[in-house]
């Protein structure tokens, strides 16, 4: 089984460190969150359960950084400019450097996607036809 380690390991150190930075970062801000690896791709996912509905947000490691995944991030406010991407509903934070999981706003963004994420599951699902 593929372990958070056994991922993180196979990148340059400061890759590495940014990943470890970025893990300790969201378990603090949510600390009942729940840790996963993908089996194949380069992402460590928290959220609540099984699958995605519960999830929150991603690690997602590359060579060169860390994007912090947020999920339905196209929907949180981002007062500070901090998310990329182009897509309907996902966005991320690029992080390059250990520095960056101290800018203004990310911490907020990790609380407003675990927030939007308990709000979701607590709202009743509509019954497909």
């Amino acid at each position: 089984m593929r372990t958070v380690e056994t991922l993180v390991r196979s990148y340059p150190l400061e890759v590495q460190t940014l990943a470890h930075g970025a893990r300790g970062l969201i378990r603090r801000l949510v600390p009942a969150i729940e840790e996963s690896v993908d089996s194949s791709a380069p992402v460590i996912a928290y959220g609540y359960g099984a699958g995605y509905r519960g999830m929150v947000c991603t690690l997602i490691l590359s060579k060169s950084g860390v994007k912090l995944g947020l999920v339905r991030g196209a929907d949180l406010d981002d007062p500070h400019g901090l998310l990329k991407g182009r897509g309907k509903v996902h966005r991320y934070v690029q992080l390059e450097a250990p520095g960056d999981l101290r800018r203004a706003g990310v911490s907020l963004l990790i609380k407003a996607a675990d927030s939007a994420c308990q709000q979701r599951n607590r709202a009743p699902r509509r019954k497909s036809r």
